[in-house]
């Protein structure tokens, strides 16, 4: 974790950002990545230069070349090193018109000679750090931070992506780090599965799954796994460009060195190669915006027809998950309910052509201050052949924050229970009762119901009986009083005279 020290020369720094005219948390966040990208590169050469010094071996495709750039400035005063040692004006007009056009122009190549993911997506990235102090400022509280450890700078990113208070006008807005990592641990991703988010944003549950395979205990004896891991293991889509280069840039910072993170319009280009791709998916897709319906993928459409982009998502899943694929995704309670053709089809189609696993209910203001609409995760398995037998309810009274705009704190949370209790749902979950705050119930009992999928139809609600006195004794309590009070006031009245 970062320490407060350093918390607070970040608060400083999106300070003066918004005193400088930049209000736009996601513009604030792309400018310092253009910083912490540099440094990492100066990094990279020199790990290279210390392995070709050990080796004899000239270092290959290396990031900054001898000679000039195309502006006839040094490639080394380039590097971070150097860059970082100039005088103030000198660091904003050489970042101005040397490095941020190499980072955004000629850069192609990592230091392992391969395509970069975030190299590509700077291909139309703007500068707007608005005057030297700011950039100074900037410069010197990154270098002032041992950023050697994946841990601290995936910590110093995320603290900045926390500071993302808006939600914005497509429907997207963060999700919260623990309720990703719930997600994630319930769905316990392995070495080798291919893992996709086709509503990606900032990568959030890219990341959590990459930290939690870094656990894994083959992941830094196996070879074959670690090339997986950095070069095909993760995925993600999203049609914001903004998006995509601090999506890349909060893997790179994770650790994940080269991941698939690409623009797409996931409900508009559907790829026949995508299809059956993937192992995991992991998504809080969009749930309102704009929609051009014309675009969407004809075959979505063929398995659900609406223009609801939660229903179209969920129909996507499917198409991209292989059999034996498993999905954890946020929905907005509707889905769960809603009495249109298209909800009905769907949630049919989870419960008797595939194996619907699980429904756990979020409360309400989980994604406040961002939103306020109630949500549930719907956890499943791509089958093509049925499967479901019982679907597992948990209802989350408490995420470990209070439920209003401030999310303060609170001393317990339900999250470790619902890891606890899934982990037990074939076994001693089964003997819960209704009114349990989990149960089971028979997708028998869900047809029923037209697969009705809300909580509140499944669990029974225990009301305390309470003993109430006869009508007569109370009135004859109530007398009592009215006498007690006119004597007393008589008795006052006398004290008075």
């Amino acid at each position: 974790m970062i320490n407060g020290t350093v918390r607070a020369q970040v608060d400083k720094v999106w300070d003066t950002f918004w005193t400088g005219g930049i209000s736009n948390p996601l513009e604030v966040i792309e400018q310092i990545t253009y910083l912490l990208f540099l440094k990492r590169l100066d990094d990279a050469q020199t790990l290279a230069e210390n392995r070709a010094n050990r080796t004899g071996k000239p270092v290959t495709n290396p990031i900054f070349p001898d000679g000039t750039d195309p502006r006839g400035r040094s490639y080394g005063d380039l590097r971070w090193s150097r860059f970082k040692g100039f005088s103030r004006d000198e660091k904003y007009t050489l970042f101005a018109e040397h490095i941020f056009p190499f980072l955004r122009e000629e850069l192609t190549t990592q230091a392992n000679g391969e395509d970069s993911t975030y190299s590509h997506h700077m291909k139309d990235a703007r500068f707007t750090i608005p005057n030297p102090g700011v950039l100074e400022r900037v410069i010197d509280i990154i270098d002032g931070i041992d950023m050697t450890g994946r841990d601290t700078k995936g910590d110093l990113y995320e603290y900045m992506l926390s500071k993302i208070a808006s939600a914005g006008t497509n429907g997207q807005f963060r999700t919260p780090r623990h309720i990703i990592d719930l997600m994630v641990r319930m769905t316990d991703p392995r070495p080798m599965e291919t893992i996709c988010d086709p509503a990606s944003g900032t990568c959030g549950f890219l990341v959590r799954a990459a930290e939690h395979l870094w656990d894994s205990p083959d992941m830094l004896t196996d070879q074959r796994q670690l090339d997986f891991y950095h070069h095909e293991q993760f995925h993600g889509y999203d049609f914001d460009n903004t998006m995509l280069r601090i999506g890349s840039m909060n893997m790179l910072l994770h650790g994940v060195e080269n991941p698939v993170i690409t623009y797409r319009d996931s409900l508009a280009d559907l790829h026949s190669a995508e299809e059956e791709k993937y192992n995991l998916i992991l998504a809080n897709p969009p749930f309102a915006g704009s929609l051009d319906y014309e675009n969407v993928a004809k075959d979505l459409l063929t398995l659900v027809k609406t223009k609801k982009t939660e229903l179209l998502f969920l129909a996507l899943f499917i198409r991209l998950l292989k059999p034996g694929g498993r999905a954890a995704v946020i929905v907005p309670d509707g889905v769960l309910f809603g009495s249109s053709k298209a909800h009905k089809d769907l949630r049919k189609m989870l419960v008797e052509q595939h194996k619907l696993d699980a429904v756990v209910k979020l409360p309400s203001g989980v994604f406040k201050p961002y939103a306020g609409v109630s949500t549930a995760i719907l956890f499943f398995t791509k089958t093509n052949s049925g499967g479901t037998d019982n679907v597992w309810f948990y209802d989350v009274k408490s995420d470990g924050f209070s439920l209003d705009d401030k999310r303060t704190p609170l001393g317990s949370s339900d999250l470790p229970d619902v890891l606890e209790r899934w982990n037990q749902r074939t076994t001693t979950e089964a003997e819960r009762a209704r009114t349990d705050q989990s149960f089971l119930v028979p997708k028998s009992e869900i047809a029923e119901n037209g697969y009705d999928l809300s909580l509140n139809r499944y669990k029974e609600v225990e009301y305390d009986e309470v003993e109430h006195k006869a009508p007569d004794e109370i009135i004859a309590e109530l007398e009592l009083l009215e006498k007690e009070i006119v004597d007393g006031m008589a008795e006052l009245k006398e004290l008075l005279k």
